[in-house]
């Protein structure tokens, strides 16, 4: 007696967690929503995510449907787009401001000891901080700048793509608990100072000396569209291109190239380097450790 022959069903596609803990779907039909709702950004908002890197933003967008309530992407983009409060809620989920003052003494204290010297070679200078969140960094920068004596004759850019993390940047108050790890940091970087002499501390937050702040220009400004800052000494930009495909870093690294003067500096992070990309032959590797490139 012959079998008869039984065709098992076709494999369901993987199933992943959306948004809601109960709700899951395809992951195919995650990233159809996922690349929708990006477009739809760039078309409604002017904010370019299509050059991040995908596992970030599926990471991020993950966050943001738990934080909204939000069972699907689909679903997420439907209030993204009619409902005016939404993207904003969005946008602090994508571009994760978090940062800390002096982050990587290391890097502080090469810029003090290496490239302050060949600053100091230049009648002005112009620093430009690409992607600086609350402005941690560029406050850091403008602290070193005034224990060397150049703050006076220097212009420092702040930018970023979130209005709401640019209105902290330059309230320049931060909470009081951060600051024992802000002092500390300062320290390793070779502060000179008292770091309490550049705050003031009320309740539970510490307002910086406005005085650091006359130099600085916070402004919108985003790496996928933007255009250069010209003249520029030199440019940080730290923790930034790791979220980026090759192509977004290639052109982020082409604007720095095109902003810095000739044997102007880019200080990168950790993790970030110009090595084995198309912009590589534009610069020379000036402290490797440091993570901090010259222009050729």
């Amino acid at each position: 007696m012959k079998l008869p022959v039984v065709k098992l069903p076709a494999p369901n596609p993987p199933l992943v967690l959306s948004g809601a803990d109960d709700f899951i779907y395809p992951e195919d039909d995650f990233d159809i929503e996922l690349h929708l709702l990006i477009e739809a950004i760039y078309r409604k908002y002017s904010h370019d995510f299509r050059n991040y890197s995908p596992a970030s933003l599926r990471r991020r967008v993950r966050q943001a449907m738990l934080a909204l309530d939000c069972a699907t992407v689909s679903r997420l983009q439907e209030r993204v787009l009619h409902e005016p409060d939404c993207f904003p809620r969005l946008l602090q989920t994508l571009t994760i401001p978090v940062s800390e003052m002096f982050r990587d003494p290391v890097y502080f204290m090469a810029f003090r000891r290496n490239v302050v010297p060949l600053l100091r070679t230049w009648p002005s200078i112009k620093l430009w901080v690409a992607g600086c969140s609350t402005g941690e960094e560029v406050y850091s920068l403008a602290i070193v700048l005034k224990e060397e004596g150049l703050l006076d004759r220097a212009i420092l850019y702040a930018t970023d793509i979130n209005p709401a993390s640019l209105q902290r940047a330059e309230a320049g108050i931060y909470a009081l608990d951060s600051i024992k790890l802000f002092t500390a940091n300062y320290r390793a970087a070779g502060g000179r100072e008292d770091f309490a002499s550049y705050y003031t501390a009320a309740y539970d937050a510490a307002r910086l000396d406005p005085a650091l702040r006359r130099g600085i220009t916070f402004a919108d400004h985003s790496l996928a569209t933007d255009s250069v800052f010209s003249e520029t000494h030199y440019i940080s930009c730290r923790n930034v291109l790791i979220y980026f495909n090759r192509q977004l870093q290639d052109r982020a690294l082409g604007l720095f190239r095109d902003s810095l003067v000739h044997r102007g500096f880019l200080g990168l992070g950790a993790k970030e380097t110009v090595q084995f990309t198309a912009l590589a032959p534009a610069f020379d590797s000036f402290d490797a450790t440091a993570r901090i490139f010259r222009r050729t």
